[in-house]
């Protein structure tokens, strides 16, 4: 349908009617999605940009803008904060860490890295929901129409419209292209059931009924009887839109890209001489490459599994949130160790697991001494209260700490199918609450569930210093469109659980009624599990009720999120971090490249490269104990990038799968050199190379 060369993208106009009919065009029209308003904001590049909101590569590395007000922060200050926050939170602008010299606006661009251009907002209408989704598209003035390109940037985690600013929007504006970013249905929208305030498009709060980014499905008398028994509580987009957004995520991209050809027609189209033939730009004559990172690299993922009309020609994303569908029999192997046949389980499956036993496991003598910060982010009362409990509940055995810790420990790597590589990594996740508030997240989405239902009596809420419910902060509040990355706990809200011992607890000092001490809320974190797996999790149970019509609900949720492993041939790079430990590989991409091979057969164009020494969060490496043995993954979505930009516009053949061997730096105080970025190669040796033979997916060690 497109054929490319050298930069220059030559149509076929037998590709126009397929695209026209199926609702995708005609390119140069406003779609119907697009609900109100486009907010429209031109940058010169000097004062203001689109990559760093004015602030350069320094302002990036420096300290936070503030707000003349605190209370009443302009459109203009909330899109700097969110800019900042979101760059920062993938990439590690420590000095040291590769920021400035390998990555960063000023790389390759030159002084600040700022970007002239214009940027475009707007809300889109998802069928069956009445809560909106955001998209906005970024043109910068070094675009070409005669060599036109587009990169799409959902936002990674469940972050909001400049979630992918760093990652996919920093590479696509650089390379002159277009950038289409969406929230895909998460975001930071919140509202507040006790003002009713909710986030505008901008992000200011308003409690008017005017187009916001999400208010609960409540009636006023609803909301106020929720209040009377629940004060102060939030709802959160991602949580409580009643959407199961993740399941529409492909096809979120594939309208933000809809969205970008409109936009750009409206800047370059324009009619012939006749006066009857409007020139367009679309699918034939633009590059189109989906990327992103995380969920965001998932949901370009799922777009290209999505796209029968040629959007999109190739994929480059890094550690993506793909839940392989579950079938056909293949296993997966590293090296000399066990073959894996339990591989595929579902972000919710081993979200639940590591909530529930990471906080033990991290008492283990294999990680207790030896992961960095683990006292910090882990204080050894908690874990052994956990430990305690678990064992009282028949969930782990031994008579001591240590015997308990290390068969949690045992239960995540082996019967989880867990990387041992994560384990070092695992305290700071769990101190941080995220397998906690993916848990809590995804079981009301995957639920459709909304904040009134409260699932396993968890809810959201600013809470003070002993962990008790408080109404949230007016500055907190005017910042969540900046500050939250869209799943508590974050930016001042906290996940809640309302029945702890007492009171209404802040989950990370809960007291379960099982226990005697502060557990991290395990009874809450065991409900979860058991809507998880469908059964009771400690007595195995068959659930009754409406504890059972929550797991079915969550059980339709997943299977319509499911990936089909059917990319359409197009020139794709994963990398993928070993030592991830928030999405594990065993469930995540490598089931998926193995999928893909049977799916796809010798027409698979996917390759795979897991980095050692790499994981999820760059932005950790800037502590010490994590610089010593971690390296950028965005360096390698980097070249994810310009691999598959070569393959599209020179013809230059993919590198095969393969393990790429970093070396650490060994201390922080040790700066990031070429020698420890190992880069990708294009003939890797054989003891290299990830291979799928006889229905099995070999990794090296």
């Amino acid at each position: 349908m497109k054929r490319i060369m050298m930069g220059i993208v030559i149509g076929a106009a037998a590709c126009a009617p397929t695209a026209w009919a199926t609702g995708f065009g005609p390119f140069n029209t406003l779609p119907g999605f697009i609900q109100g308003e486009i907010d429209h904001s031109r940058y010169d590049g000097v004062t203001d940009d689109l990559l760093t909101a004015g602030l350069g590569a320094s302002g990036l590395a420096g300290p936070a803008p503030a707000f003349d007000d605190a209370l009443a922060p302009t459109p203009a200050e909330l899109r700097r904060l969110a800019i900042y926050n979101n760059y920062r939170a993938l990439v590690d602008t420590v000095p040291g860490g590769g920021y400035g010299e390998f990555f960063g606006p000023a790389v390759g661009a030159g002084g600040e890295g700022l970007i002239a251009g214009d940027e475009y907002r707007a809300f889109m209408r998802v069928p069956g929901s009445r809560v909106p989704v955001t998209v906005m598209v970024q043109v910068p003035n070094s675009f070409d129409p005669h060599n036109a390109c587009m990169v799409t940037a959902p936002s990674s985690g469940s972050r909001g419209i400049y979630g992918a600013i760093g990652t996919a929007g920093e590479w696509g504006l650089k390379k002159g292209c277009a950038v289409v970013y969406t929230d895909k249905g998460t975001g930071t929208g919140s509202h507040n059931l006790e003002t009713d305030a909710a986030q505008r498009l901008d992000g200011t709060l308003t409690d008017q009924q005017e187009p916001v980014q999400f208010r609960a499905d409540l009636s006023e008398p609803a909301r106020a009887d929720f209040n009377a028994q629940w004060p102060d509580r939030l709802a959160f987009k991602h949580a409580h839109s009643k959407a199961n957004p993740e399941a529409q995520w492909g096809r979120h991209v594939l309208n933000s890209i809809r969205f970008g050809f409109y936009v750009l027609n409206q800047r370059f189209g324009h009619e012939l001489r006749n006066g009857k033939t409007l020139k367009t730009l679309w699918p034939a004559n633009t590059l189109v490459i989906a990327s992103s990172v995380s969920n965001g690299g998932g949901a370009s993922v799922r777009a290209a599994e999505l796209d029968r009309w040629g959007l999109i020609d190739g994929v480059a994303v890094s550690e993506p949130n793909v839940n392989p569908r579950v079938g056909p029999a293949f296993s997966i192997r590293q090296g000399d160790g066990p073959v894996i046949t339990g591989h595929s389980r579902s972000l919710l499956d081993y979200s639940t697991a590591l909530a529930i036993y990471q906080g033990c496991a991290n008492q283990a003598p294999a990680i207790r001494d030896l992961a960095p910060l683990n006292a910090v982010f882990n204080p050894p009362a908690v874990g052994e209260a956990i430990c305690h409990s678990l064992a009282n509940k028949g969930l782990v055995s031994g008579a001591t700490l240590d015997d308990r810790a290390t068969d949690a420990l045992r239960i995540l790597n082996q019967d989880f199918a867990i990387q041992p590589e994560q384990n070092l990594l695992a305290p700071v996740h769990f101190g941080l609450s995220v397998a906690q508030g993916i848990a809590m997240t995804y079981s009301n989405a995957y639920a459709r569930a909304g904040v009134e239902d409260r699932l396993c009596q968890l809810s959201l809420a600013a809470t003070d210093a002993a962990g008790a419910v408080t109404p949230i902060s007016g500055a907190a509040e005017a910042a969540l469109f900046s500050a939250s990355n869209g799943i508590p706990p974050t930016a001042g809200v906290n996940l809640v659980y309302d029945g702890a011992e007492g009171q209404p607890t802040n989950l990370a000092a809960s007291v379960s009624p099982s226990s005697s001490q502060a557990d991290f809320g395990l009874d809450a974190l065991l409900c979860l599990r058991s809507l998880a797996e469908g059964r009771d999790a400690v007595t195995g149970a068959r659930l009754r009720g409406e504890s059972a019509a929550q797991a079915r609900a969550i059980a339709r949720g997943i299977d319509q999120i499911r990936a089909s492993g059917n990319l359409r041939g197009k020139p794709t790079v994963f990398v993928t971090g070993r030592a991830d430990a928030i999405l594990p590989i065993n469930h995540t991409s490598r089931p998926y490249v193995a999928l893909n091979a049977l799916v796809e057969g010798p027409n698979s164009n996917l390759r795979y490269y897991e980095i050692l020494n790499a994981h999820h969060l760059d932005v950790l490496n800037g502590f010490p104990g994590l610089a010593d043995r971690y390296l950028p993954l965005h360096h390698y979505f980097f070249q994810a990038l310009d691999l598959v930009w070569a393959r599209l516009t020179e013809r230059q053949p993919l590198p095969p799968s393969q393990v790429v061997r970093t070396l650490p730096r060994g201390s922080i105080a040790v700066p990031l050199s070429a020698d420890n970025l190992t880069p990708i190669q294009a003939q890797p040796a054989a003891a290299d190379r990830i291979e799928f033979v006889d229905r099995q997916l070999r990794i090296p060690d």
